[in-house]
């Protein structure tokens, strides 16, 4: 029976959760550079490419071809020691699919030279949920914000590099996404920062998000 997580037909204009993990639920990020190169092809391919351009001006074409800016929008991110996930904005047919192939392909091919391995990486197709409601989006966001302190990799988000959140904080990060519509739901920075830490609220607000949380 088909997984009720694989999305097989992407809608202009619409918010998904994206994830994927680990063959194997085993781990895909080994250290820092492992991170950095992962969010290093995010930027590439989902920031404008002038901005790209810019931070890379020694780009190769064949990467510069593969810019999706005007196809998709990353909202967030957080990226896991076996799993990752996407909060995504297709705004072209077939966006998502295109920026999960190719992530996915650069990703493998970087792992397997550098730990030495053959073989897929990624456990099977990614995994995608149609996110259709205004509660569910804000929500949503802080779900992946928080995974590093679920997981207790950390007992502060502030200090999780590899995530989109110290971007929302305004801190200085390499990698910006696209925050003003979930900042549009908040008065202040600090209103949107209590909410993500508010740990009782947020345990309440969980079974009402169940249906585009992606069990990992």
């Amino acid at each position: 029976m088909p997984s009720k997580y694989v999305v097989r037909s992407f809608t202009e204009d619409s918010y998904y959760h994206v994830f994927n993990r680990g063959v194997e639920k085993r781990d895909i990020f080994l250290d820092d550079k492992d991170y950095h190169f992962f969010q290093a092809y995010l930027f590439i391919y989902l920031r404008p490419l002038k901005e790209v351009l810019k931070k890379y001006p020694d780009l190769p074409l064949r990467l510069y071809s593969k810019n999706l800016s005007e196809e998709v929008e990353l909202i967030a991110y957080c990226l896991m020691p076996n799993h990752f996930h996407l909060l995504l904005k297709q705004k072209t047919k077939n966006g998502i699919s295109k920026l999960m192939k190719q992530i996915t392909n650069a990703y493998t091919l970087f792992f397997n030279q550098k730990y030495k391995r053959v073989g897929g990486l990624m456990q099977g197709r990614f995994k995608a949920v149609s996110v259709i409601s205004d509660n569910l989006f804000v929500h949503l966001v802080r779900y992946i914000h928080l995974n590093p302190v679920s997981s207790e990799l950390t007992q502060n988000p502030d200090n999780y590099s590899w995530s989109s959140y110290p971007d929302y904080l305004g801190k200085d990060t390499e990698f910006s996404c696209s925050k003003n519509e979930i900042l549009s739901y908040f008065p202040s920075q600090e209103a949107m920062k209590s909410f993500h830490e508010d740990q009782i609220d947020y345990a309440k607000e969980l079974h009402k998000i169940k249906n585009v949380i992606i069990e990992h």
